[in-house]
């Protein structure tokens, strides 16, 4: 019977950590271009038209990344 044994003290390597890395970095670049969209968006509609989704158009980023910022 054969076994195999591998040495891995569960830290990832040099290349793993610059993935890990890279791969971050996309993610937060993901999340802040959907919110920068969504901003976009909002403020290209009317007044009247944020009343209904109760924004006002200066409060436009403040209700986007409310999540982020205790205000």
């Amino acid at each position: 019977m054969a076994s195999t044994t591998t040495n891995s003290s569960g830290r990832p390597g040099f290349l793993g950590a610059v993935f890990a890395r890279l791969m971050q970095g996309l993610e937060n670049h993901m999340r802040v271009a959907s919110r920068r969209d969504l901003v976009e968006r909002l403020e290209s509609k009317s007044d009247a038209e944020l009343a209904e989704l109760g924004i006002r158009r200066e409060d436009i980023t403040k209700h986007i990344f409310r999540d982020l910022f205790y205000a």
